[in-house]
């Protein structure tokens, strides 16, 4: 018998909510077939079956959040363990990242012992089976997801070329195919699953429901998390705020010349956000003290990080999502544009792989676009300081004795009082100010 427990899908995640089952009790379970949709504090991940077996006893329903070693099922693979032998409690399952996300690798879990993710010891052999033959003779790898989708929808990936790891085909690859494709009884039979037990009646609204004519929403584990760790870091985290105002006219002229030379060269355009993600990195190269991490009190250190690895707040459908560009402050403003633009694209199609989560050492979210002058930000635990960027527009302002229409730009960095101090805050200000005054310094 072969235990299914909840596994850890990022490096933040504590607790897991069943999504969907793609098997019911009494199905045959294959290597490689999609056993579950397991929703973490990151997205919605699909979750394989690590041996073959039927399916003999779902313990977590749809909807239900369980904490990381819980176990979620059980696998008969014909062994006839009880499940009192030492090897019982084996997680033998792994994860297929979300379409347009690379493979993770495979994933083994014990319940009650260590928890483990992106194995190496599991990656060989699930290269070695995610092999396919071409009809050249030449050898072509697959992940398990897409192979059973090649197997229920009778694709031909002798004519896809992978973008995965290695030349491995990812399920973003065979999108084409499947748009193409007539639909499968058999993928419509394991998608929708029948319910093993009645639904939960749920509760009658109170009085007080009925007057103000409340209907309840249904909440997301992705926002639960949100909602749990952004308070946190609110009650325990010691911000303090402070604002500064640039003079970003000169910064718009030389957007608005940027775009101007890279539509005529057919290259994509750059956002006053892309500038902004450069400056900051560029000021946090210069202050690291203020791309830190407070470690605990019982600590005696503190966390500088070496790298600038930024966050950008990407206001998605399912919630906050902020995704991490890497190495932000060696990277163009061009590149800053064409991977935040991917990213966002990511996040709200629910396909961020935990890896484009994680890392951070700063987030930059910009209201900007949404006619906010300005606002200030939560701390994303565990980085020292966020920035709130407003929006840029005129105002009557006095140069050279002589009131103009400029363009102004505000932003209030919030700090964590533990690490950073206001004089600190106030030298990054002005150095993000400096940068912002004077653009041609972010791309030079």
């Amino acid at each position: 018998m072969i235990e299914i427990t909840m596994p850890r899908l990022s490096d933040t995640m504590e607790e897991g909510a069943i999504a969907t089952w793609h098997k019911k009790v009494g199905d045959t379970v294959e290597e490689g077939d999609v056993l579950v949709e397991i929703e973490t504090d990151k997205a919605t991940m699909e979750y394989e079956a690590y041996e073959s077996g039927t399916l003999s006893k779902i313990l977590v329903e749809e909807g239900e959040l369980v904490s990381i070693g819980t176990p979620i099922a059980n696998i008969d693979d014909g062994s006839g363990d009880s499940g009192d032998d030492d090897d019982s409690g084996e997680a033998q399952s792994k994860t297929d990242e979300p379409a347009g996300a690379e493979d993770s690798k495979g994933a083994a879990e014990k319940s009650g012992d260590e928890e483990t993710s992106d194995s190496d010891a599991a990656s060989e052999p699930t290269e070695k089976k995610s092999e396919a033959s071409q009809s050249d003779g030449e050898r072509q790898f697959a992940s398990p997801l897409v192979r059973k989708l090649a197997r229920d929808y009778d694709l031909d990936l002798s004519t896809v070329d992978g973008t995965g790891p290695g030349g491995r085909i990812i399920r973003a690859d065979i999108d084409p195919l499947l748009s193409e494709a007539p639909s499968s009884s058999k993928k419509k039979e394991s998608a929708k699953p029948e319910a093993t037990s009645a639904p939960k009646e749920a509760p009658k609204p109170s009085s007080d429901d009925e007057r103000r004519g409340s209907e309840k929403q249904p909440i997301s584990n992705i926002r639960r998390v949100i909602a749990r760790r952004l308070g946190e870091s609110a009650r325990e985290v010691p911000h303090f705020y402070v604002t500064a105002v640039a003079d970003a006219e000169e910064l718009v002229k030389l957007r608005a010349s940027l775009n101007e030379q890279l539509v005529a060269s057919d290259r994509p355009k750059v956002s006053v956000n892309d500038l902004l993600v450069r400056a900051a990195a560029l000021a946090l190269r210069e202050h690291p003290e203020v791309n830190a991490s407070y470690v605990g009190d019982d600590a005696d250190h503190t966390l500088r990080h070496s790298r600038v690895n930024v966050g950008v707040a990407v206001a998605s459908d399912v919630g906050l999502m902020v995704p991490v560009i890497d190495d932000a402050d060696t990277k163009t403003v061009t590149q800053l544009g064409i991977e935040t633009k991917k990213l966002a694209k990511l996040a709200n199609e629910k396909k961020l792989s935990p890896a484009q989560m994680s890392g951070g050492t700063f987030t930059i979210s910009n209201l900007g676009m949404f006619g906010v002058e300005e606002f200030t930000a939560i701390i994303n635990p565990p980085e020292g300081a966020i920035l709130a960027v407003g929006g840029t527009k005129q105002e009557a302002v006095v140069v050279d004795g002589k009131i103009v229409a400029r363009h102004r730009m505000r932003y209030t960095l919030s700090s964590d009082h533990r690490i950073i101090d206001g004089a600190l805050a106030a030298q990054f200000l002005q150095t993000l100010t400096r940068l912002i005054e004077n653009p041609w310094t972010i791309i030079a």
